[in-house]
């Protein structure tokens, strides 16, 4: 059973940087795709970045392109997000999730594509 739990979480002022790690568990990621999402209450999840787990192949929505930067680490099964020039409608719980394969962008920013999700984290961007 595939398993993703975030870390790396919390508050920070405006302008700040947060790292958020996935650690990922219980089956064989060579041919993964890992993904982050955000969501706000009362919104659809969006997409953030993802990553293929052994190509090191990026694509990152244009909203964070710039200030987010999505990488793995294979030896220790996680993928990271870092998180700059932070901005109050950074706010949000924050996802990691995985699918087999990669695929084109609008594939790729589909959560429902995405089988495997982490519970979530919560990132609070003070003003």
């Amino acid at each position: 059973q595939v398993q993703l739990v975030e870390s790396g979480g919390g508050l920070v002022q405006a302008g700040g940087s947060l790292r958020l790690s996935c650690a990922a568990s219980g089956g064989t990621f060579s041919s993964y795709t890992m993904a982050w999402f955000r969501q706000v209450p009362g919104k659809e999840r969006e997409f953030l970045a993802a990553i293929t787990w052994s190509g090191g192949t990026i694509y990152t929505a244009d909203s964070v392109k710039g200030r987010f930067t999505i990488s793995r680490d294979n030896a220790k099964n996680t993928v990271d997000l870092q998180m700059n020039s932070l901005r109050p409608a950074d706010t949000a719980v924050y996802f990691c999730a995985t699918k087999t394969g990669w695929g084109y962008p609008p594939a790729l920013r589909r959560g429902r594509d995405y089988p495997y999700w982490g519970r979530g984290i919560q990132v609070t961007v003070s003003s």
